[in-house]
């Protein structure tokens, strides 16, 4: 009995040192997790209350090409100064003494009419100040002076992809996501709670969590397949290219053609998305890979070539007599340069001098059906779905109809539009066995204890055979080694396939075209027979040169050289 009741004893100590332990840890997890964060703003908010609009945010990173996380978009933390009127007696004797921290935000004249001594005004004089300028302004205790903790969304590459981004700004429900990735992914970036304070504890407790808080898994951080080091490349190009040729603007996109994944994209001029609110044109915040179509020209031929050449109805030693114009109903096609090239213009000198009349024999060849057929079998009236807010339609309605003039029009590229990101995904098709990608930005999304690889659906099939992809990127690598024969630049010892398109822009006010406004576009995709890289480039009404190799030929081949090299690809040539 003695030993039994011994035996009670420690049961019910180990009981309650059980009890005692649990109680500990549970309080320390709610110390540490649930409030760790409003602990560690203590030493902040002693003297300072926290500002009504402070955010909390998901990041965005980008992905370096070894894996590494670069923080793009984040919460920056700091102070900001607030004045209350009505314990305020002198506004002028009150400026100077706040001046030396506050005057590169706000002048003495503003900060006089701004404030008015008497009234229950509630100003904001200052932001973004550092915790020297807070202690500063602190200590000369002024009546009517309120610091207050201040968080910001904050873009540490500045223009940098800025048309990917978007913003965080203002709207009649607070702050969201405003463009890019900030309004596509607005679910997971704007968070709902203090975010918790991850460290062994919340480890331990990590199942817990994951019940307790049942909106958790809406919070996260985004991770884009934006590489930065080529998007600055591209970036690079792109404004050398509208400077060099006073152009309206310039695009372009870099992507993997068989993942789909966007490594840059980018549209000159963009905007610095810290200072949003200093842009008078709204307009510029628009992404035109995205949200804007346009009539590209004779890129589109090889997509009408490679149904052509599965037709059986060409191949690239067919022949035409090319007569520099061809009749189509009542209306006169011309070659560029209005010249023929006489008898025996084959198929491939159609693709490497771009000649408009033999696509039209082309578009004959295979008749209406078949043609309309293999053009919108690349998907290019429906949208990519990119995860990229704003994405519009193309305009391919000449398609819908049977007029001669029209369909003969679509065969090299005019009457009809597409979005840049509509056309790269069309053209990845042709290097990839007839493949059409998903195109996307967005790769993961970490939460607090965990991360979500995004998956997309499997690529789409063109109703062409796949080993039409080697006939016609033959045509096209003879097509590219012209372009850099020409204009003296080189890709050593890779084969890259390439196209230039130079269309007529349409005048949207009065109908018709320009006479002397021109869109310039190319892509290339390389290595040829098994590529890596898609890369399509585009010039917005550049003043100057005729013709889009002039423009492009240069910025593409630096692009491909720097991408081939950067990612160690191997020669196949």
């Amino acid at each position: 009995m003695q030993w039994d009741s011994f035996s009670t004893r420690i049961k019910l100590v180990a009981i309650f040192v059980t009890i005692i332990g649990a109680g500990i840890i549970v309080r320390l997890f709610f110390l540490q997790v649930v409030h760790g964060s409003d602990f560690r703003n203590e030493a902040d908010t002693r003297y300072q209350s926290k500002a009504s609009d402070v955010i909390n945010r998901g990041t965005i990173y980008f992905t370096k090409k070894d894996g590494t996380l670069v923080t793009t978009a984040t919460v920056a933390s700091g102070f900001q100064v607030e004045i209350q009127s009505k314990s305020i007696a002198d506004t002028g004797i009150l400026y100077d003494k706040l001046a030396p921290h506050i005057a590169d935000q706000i002048s003495r004249e503003d900060f006089i009419a701004k404030i008015v001594p008497g009234t229950n005004q509630y100003r904001v004089v200052a932001r973004k100040l550092n915790k020297e300028q807070a202690d500063a302004i602190s200590v000369l205790k002024e009546p009517g002076v309120v610091v207050k903790v201040d968080k910001w969304r904050f873009y540490p590459g500045e223009l940098l992809a800025s048309h990917v981004l978007g913003f965080l700004g203002f709207s009649d429900n607070g702050q969201n996501g405003r463009y890019g990735i900030e309004r596509s992914y607005e679910a997971v970036l704007s968070h709902t709670a203090e975010s918790l304070y991850v460290n062994f504890f919340a480890e331990v407790f990590a199942n817990i969590k994951s019940t307790v808080f049942e909106n958790d898994e809406a919070d996260g951080d985004v991770v884009t397949s934006i590489e930065p080091f080529v998007q600055a490349t591209l970036e690079k190009e792109l404004a050398d290219a509208k400077a060099t040729w006073s152009a309206d603007g310039a695009g372009g996109i870099v992507m993997d053609p068989v993942t789909g994944e966007i490594l840059a994209m980018a549209y000159t001029p963009g905007f610095n998305p810290n200072e949003y609110g200093k842009q008078t044109d709204v307009a510029v915040y628009a992404n035109p890979n995205v949200e804007s179509v346009f009539e590209f020209g004779s890129v589109i031929k090889p997509l009408v070539m490679a149904g052509a050449l599965d037709a059986g109805v060409v191949s690239k030693d067919t022949t035409y007599t090319d007569k520099g114009f061809v009749e189509v109903g009542d209306r006169t096609i011309n070659n560029f340069d209005k010249i023929g090239r006489g008898p025996g213009t084959t198929m491939q000198d159609v693709l490497n001098q771009s000649l408009n009349t033999g696509m039209v024999f082309v578009e004959q060849k295979l008749g209406k059906t078949a043609f309309k057929k293999y053009l919108l079998s690349y998907q290019i009236a429906e949208k990519t779905d990119i995860d990229l807010p704003g994405e519009v339609a193309s305009l391919t309605s000449n398609l819908e109809g049977n007029r001669d003039v029209e369909l003969a029009n679509a065969a090299f590229g005019q009457g009809i539009a597409l979005t840049p990101i509509e056309a790269i995904r069309a053209f990845s098709a042709l290097g990839t066995g007839g493949k059409l990608p998903w195109p996307h930005v967005g790769k993961e999304i970490k939460y607090e204890f965990s991360t979500k690889t995004l998956e997309y659906p499997a690529p789409l099939v063109v109703a062409w055979k796949p080993e039409i992809s080697e006939k016609i990127t033959d045509m096209l690598v003879t097509v590219g080694e012209g372009v850099m024969k020409t204009y003296h630049v080189s890709v050593p010892h890779h084969s890259i396939a390439m196209k230039t398109g130079t269309a007529q822009m349409a005048n949207l006010t009065a109908g018709g075209y320009f006479a002397d406004k021109y869109m310039h576009s190319m892509f290339a995709y390389f290595p040829a027979y098994s590529p890596k890289f898609i890369v399509f480039m585009y010039v917005k009404n550049p003043r100057g040169p005729k013709f889009a190799a002039q423009t492009l030929a240069d910025p593409m081949i630096t692009t491909a050289n720097f991408l081939l090299n950067y990612y160690n690809i191997a020669p196949d040539k």
